[in-house]
């Protein structure tokens, strides 16, 4: 069963038996987490700030808090992925292609890396440009569907589906700003506030 499924009440066919590890015999391996669950441990654990969605009422819903949060309806934001803008076209927002001028960087991910809680990111979401040089703020739309075990995986995956051209720029956000953060020890740091909108697809 889902993680997000057990905590959400959701009902699946699928069980998962959980058997704490220290009840467990002493030469028995320990029981391995499903990767939603080991996601979430290791992306909370980095900063990173989850809200898991059971359809795409609740993405809107969330991305809209998330604004209300931030007091950012009107602020322009940086988007290269064009299928974002017809997905929140109801927020009607301030799209910029400069990069001083946003408050923060809608994108979507290639995967979701449960091993340590990062998200794998290439050209297809942020083009030729680095980390560093785009806003500090991230909001980024992900489906249950990419969770992946590791960065390998996440690699073989996006060889696969990119028959005709492998995209460049592949690197991961795994460090993420939490609200002690905010002094001159991060500047010049890659590391962002990120919000991980999650839809529900499996």
């Amino acid at each position: 069963m889902s993680f997000f499924s057990k905590i959400f009440g959701k009902k699946s066919e699928k069980t998962e038996e959980h058997i704490p590890n220290h009840e467990r015999g002493k030469y028995m391996p320990e029981v391995k987490l499903p990767v939603d669950e080991r996601f979430t441990i290791n992306f909370k654990a980095n900063g990173g700030k989850f809200l898991y969605c059971e359809n795409m009422e609740e993405i809107t819903q969330s991305f809209n808090a998330i604004l209300d949060e931030n007091d950012w309806h009107n602020d322009k934001v940086f988007v290269i992925d064009k299928r974002l803008t017809e997905l929140f076209k109801d927020f009607n927002i301030d799209k910029t292609q400069k990069l001083s001028e946003s408050s923060y960087f809608l994108s979507t991910c290639e995967y979701l890396i449960s091993d340590d809680g990062s998200l794998l990111i290439s050209s297809n979401q942020i083009a030729e440009k680095k980390l560093i040089e785009l806003p500090d703020n991230f909001i980024i739309y992900a489906t249950t569907s990419q969770f992946v075990e590791t960065i390998g995986e996440g690699l073989k995956g996006i060889k696969a589906k990119s028959k005709q051209k492998i995209p460049t720029n592949i690197t991961t956000i795994k460090h993420f700003k939490t609200a002690d953060d905010k002094d001159f020890l991060t500047y010049g740091s890659s590391s962002k506030n990120l919000y991980l909108l999650l839809l529900e697809d499996l």
